[in-house]
Formats: C-alpha cells, sequence, structure tokens
C-alpha cells in the first residue's frame, strides 16, 4: 500500500497494483448505448443558450470572471465565464468541478494556456450557484436523483449541462475557432467522459481521478464517495444496473477518438481507482497517463505532484488544441 497509515476502515487500493490497474477495461455496453446517447446530444443541439451574463466574481491571473447562465436540457444552468482581460482569446476550454461543487473558479485558474476563455459550468443541483430545490444538493442523494430510468437519470442533465456550456462558450467568444478543450475531474471526470464522445468541438480532454468507471466493478468495492451511495442502493434495487449501464464513463471512454490526458490515483478512498483505471483502459484514441500517488488524501509530495500534473497538462493542450 502506498500509505500504511489512514483512516480507512478499508484499503483505498483494493489490493491492486499499478500492473493490475492497467489491464481493467469498459465493461460490455447497451447494445442501443450510443444511439441512446446521440439522441440525447441532438436534443441538447435544438436549445439556444440564451447566455446571460451576471456580476463580476474576480480579477486574478490575467483573467476576468463573471458569473453566467444558459439553458439547457433539464432547464438553466449557472456557470462563470473566464476571458482574458489583455487580448482576445485564441484557446477555449470547458472545466467541470467535483461532487462538492463550486464557489468560485478556485484552482482552474490560471488556465491551461495563456490567452484563453473558460467556461465553468455548475452541474445541476450542486454548490452553490448550480443549486435548485427540484434537487438534492449532496452527493449522496444527487447521484441517486431520477435513477429509476434511464431518461430522468440526473447525470443525463449533468453531461448536457457540458455540451450546453461549449454552446455558451462559443456564442459569448465568436472569435474560438471551435477546437475546445474539456478538464474534469473527480465527478466532472466522470461526466467529461460521457460527454466527450457525442461532441466533436472539443480536440482534446483532461480526466483526473474520474469517476462512474465500470459501475459493474466500481460498486463491488467500498468507499467515501458518491458510489458508496449507489452502492447501498443497488442491493435493494438491483435493476438500477440497467440504467447505470447508460452512464458508464468507462464505456463512453472506449468511443473517444480524441487524445486525452488522464491522471489515475493508486490509492483513492472516495473514487476506487479500478474506476479510474478503467477509464483509461477504454480510451481509443492518443491517450497519456499520469500517476500520482493518491486522489482526494492529503499527502506528502502532493503539491508537487499537482505541479507536474499541471506543467504535463499545459504541454498536452499546446500540442493538441493550441
Amino acid at each position: 500500500m502506498p500509505f500504511a497509515t489512514h483512516p480507512f476502515d478499508f484499503d483505498p487500493t483494493h489490493g491492486r497494483t499499478l500492473d493490475d490497474l492497467l489491464t481493467i477495461g469498459p465493461p460490455d455496453a447497451p447494445p442501443d448505448f450510443d444511439a441512446f446517447w446521440r439522441e440525447s446530444k441532438a436534443a441538447a443541439d435544438g436549445i439556444p443558450p440564451r447566455p446571460r451574463l451576471g456580476r463580476l466574481v474576480e480579477e486574478r491571473d490575467g483573467c476576468r470572471v463573471r458569473e453566467i447562465s444558459y439553458d439547457t436540457l433539464g432547464g438553466r444552468c449557472a456557470a462563470l465565464l473566464v476571458l482574458p482581460i489583455d487580448g482576445p482569446a485564441r484557446h477555449g476550454f470547458v472545466i467541470g468541478h467535483g461532487y462538492g461543487g463550486r464557489a468560485d473558479a478556485g484552482s482552474d485558474l490560471p488556465l491551461p494556456l495563456p490567452g484563453s476563455a473558460a467556461i465553468l459550468p455548475l452541474a445541476p443541483g450542486l454548490p452553490e450557484l448550480g443549486l435548485r430545490p427540484d434537487l438534492p444538493s449532496d452527493p449522496a442523494g444527487h447521484v441517486l436523483h431520477g435513477i429509476g430510468s434511464r431518461d430522468t437519470y440526473v447525470l443525463g442533465d449533468c453531461v448536457a449541462g457540458l455540451w450546453g456550456a461549449a454552446t455558451a462558450l462559443l456564442e459569448l467568444v465568436p472569435s474560438l475557432d471551435g477546437r475546445l478543450g474539456l478538464l474534469g475531474e473527480s465527478f466532472g471526470g466522470g461526466i467529461g467522459a460521457l460527454a466527450l464522445p457525442w461532441d466533436d468541438r472539443f480536440a482534446a480532454a483532461r480526466f483526473t481521478v474520474p469517476t462512474f468507471g465500470n459501475h459493474p466493478l466500481r460498486l463491488t468495492l467500498p468507499c467515501t464517495g458518491s458510489g458508496e451511495s449507489v452502492r447501498i442502493h443497488i442491493r435493494t434495487h438491483p435493476e438500477a444496473m440497467e440504467v447505470l449501464a447508460y452512464f458508464d464513463a468507462a464505456t463512453a471512454a472506449s468511443r473517444v477518438r480524441v487524445p486525452v490526458l488522464t491522471a489515475c490515483a493508486l490509492f483513492d478512498p472516495a473514487v476506487p481507482p479500478p474506476g479510474q483505471f478503467a477509464i483509461h483502459g477504454a480510451l481509443g484514441g492518443p491517450r497519456e497517463l499520469e500517476v500520482p500517488a493518491a486522489g482526494h488524501f492529503a499527502y506528502e509530495g502532493e503539491a508537487e505532484e499537482r505541479r507536474r500534473l499541471d506543467r504535463v497538462t499545459g504541454d498536452f493542450f499546446r500540442r493538441w488544441v493550441g
């Protein structure tokens, strides 16, 4: 184990070595998996975003950050819009967030490339800007909302929120050429993997400790994240696995053909590493891998590893988006 001492009553490596993890791929897909997602994307494309600018939040790292909102499947979504203070935007990014939501731009600034614009969408129902009275705001409740049907499951609206964010960004910043970068961490990484194969505006992506990979495997493994809520739920509602099959980030990753950089941890109490590596292993296009010692867990050397990932990310997007 990477960490001999930890407070968890289970092994967050789940007994897998790096060699073990690199052999994991996607589960079998429903026969109409692709059709379901293509129909969802077509429905999302039919909704004009009607972006509306809100208040100025902050200025830092050479960027101006404003609140905005836009329309997509499932209703109005909130986001942060990041624009360069000096000069036009030359690159564009859509950046998701973890299951804790987003209060500000946080560590997503500075952006991966200088001279960039970005939209940071808030998943429907999650704090702070995404809060809605009809949706749970806690991860354990949110991840189960609408799970009785693939047409009502909340993750579908979260994916559509990323597509709508890209549409809104390109409308607000017409100087961008449509070759966008996509980033997501944890929850945002899993949602990003689900969104990526169906949207050719994304030229490359980075997913960090992504979730929702290989549900049949990950839901056999205890964790401290939202997956534990789902794991408990399927004990009494095994039919939910049929719905989850349409929201498997590893299955979606097998349809991806653009370059993807993944950062998959060896030790992660919140997102089981086998699920993370299933997404990386399934990718169908050029792929790069970083292996941090841990995810969702503070450790000595974490800041240095994060700085390395930021450098690698900049180089990656410079090659594929810049």
